[in-house]
């Protein structure tokens, strides 16, 4: 059964590529909508699909992430990722086409939700804009807004993934394109111009068709002008789609339990453990050394709940065997030191500093055993 891909309007539902591919689920937006109906949608794509996929960009109103965020805090479902994405809304709905793609194919939920953000590295989007006046999701500098205020002047803005704007004119600098094949999707605004099909697709070297969609009905806002034709370059195929995704090491969030790929589970969105923390498998009924203290040596606890080779402190606080400090400060039974520094019946220290007869001491203090990081050597009892 396929993951459920969910967006929060109907304009980053984009037609399909192929018969294959799967719709997308439009989620009504929050206003006028009370919250158990919000609830009892979600409540459907999960009874059908089993997990939801719901894709929202940040520039989507306050209230729509926080309905997203109360339906699945009422419904205490961890079966509900939401992803959020920086794209203008022709490339999310490029982005969330792509999702659809991939959820046809044996792909696991927690990969699929991860994913988005690999895909998004994949997308060129950008907008040749009348004015750049009020642009303020890309950074535009002063010498740009200056330029805005000759009459007739043009510019090409590349939203992602590198940011960049250029005038358009003479001499202009190309936009940095993709280095791989991709597939040009424009949508017409209300600015006149045929930049996009004359210029950049030579410059990108599109290989395939240009295709052209109706305008998101949230791209003027985004972009700061309805003056605007938006465009976006893609991974047009499948097959690439797939092996670029299946391509990626898998890894299990250390939190909710799903695989993921990159640096941050797409459902519960915790990062990646570093590798020095990310706990260990065990084998299933095993309690060897590490299994529970994160790889360093543990010991077997005897009888009383101590460890093997520990003794239990006697009376006063002492170890058994030990004794108070006699006259002079000395143990009892022990002898002043004979000329020498030695004391009567002790050996000389033979060659690499050890008494006769003694046995060389591992890290930990104990024979033979290696000492685990973090642990401070320990000294014998008298």
């Amino acid at each position: 059964m396929p993951t459920a891909i969910a967006v929060t309007g109907a304009d980053l539902v984009l037609p399909p590529t192929d018969p294959g591919t799967p719709n997308a689920a439009v989620l009504p937006p929050p206003g006028g909508r009370p919250l158990d109906a919000s609830v009892a949608d979600m409540q459907q794509l999960l009874a059908r699909y089993g997990h939801v996929v719901v894709v929202c960009p940040t520039a989507a109103p306050a209230a729509v992430e926080q309905r997203l965020r109360a339906v699945r805090g009422l419904l205490e479902s961890d079966r509900i990722a939401l992803v959020r994405t920086d794209l203008p809304p022709l490339g999310a709905a490029v982005l969330v086409r792509q999702l659809r793609q991939l959820a046809g194919c044996d792909f696991s939920p927690g990969v699929l939700a991860s994913a988005a953000r690999l895909l998004a590295h994949y997308i060129y989007a950008g907008a040749v804009l009348g004015s750049v006046s009020r642009l303020d999701r890309v950074p535009v500098s002063l010498g740009s807004h200056l330029k805005g205020w000759l009459p007739g002047a043009h510019f090409a803005v590349l939203a992602g993934p590198t940011p960049q704007i250029v005038r358009l004119g003479s001499g202009e600098t190309p936009l940095a394109g993709p280095e791989f094949t991709t597939e040009l999707l424009l949508a017409r605004g209300q600015l006149q111009t045929d930049w996009p099909t004359t210029t950049l697709v030579p410059q990108w070297r599109i290989g395939g068709p240009v295709h052209e969609t109706p305008l998101p009905d949230s791209s003027p806002g985004w972009w700061g002008t309805p003056k605007l034709v938006e465009f976006a370059a893609y991974l047009p195929d499948l097959p690439v789609l797939y092996q670029l995704v299946s391509s990626v090491r898998r890894e299990t969030c250390h939190w909710c339990g799903m695989d993921l790929i990159g640096d941050r589970c797409g459902f519960c969105a915790a990062p990646l453990a570093p590798p020095d923390q990310a706990p260990r498998a065990a084998a299933p009924g095993s309690r060897g050394p590490g299994a529970l203290t994160g790889g360093r040596p543990a010991h077997v606890l005897g009888p009383g709940g101590q460890s093997q080779g520990a003794h239990a402190v006697g009376p006063g606080g002492q170890p058994p065997g030990a004794h108070g400090l006699g006259p002079g400060g000395q143990p009892p039974g022990t002898h002043a030191l004979e000329p020498g520094g030695q004391a009567p019946g002790t050996h000389a220290v033979g060659p690499a500093g050890r008494p006769p007869g003694t046995h060389v001491v591992g890290p930990g203090g104990h024979p033979g055993r290696a000492l685990g990081p973090g642990t401070p050597p320990t000294r014998a009892l008298p």
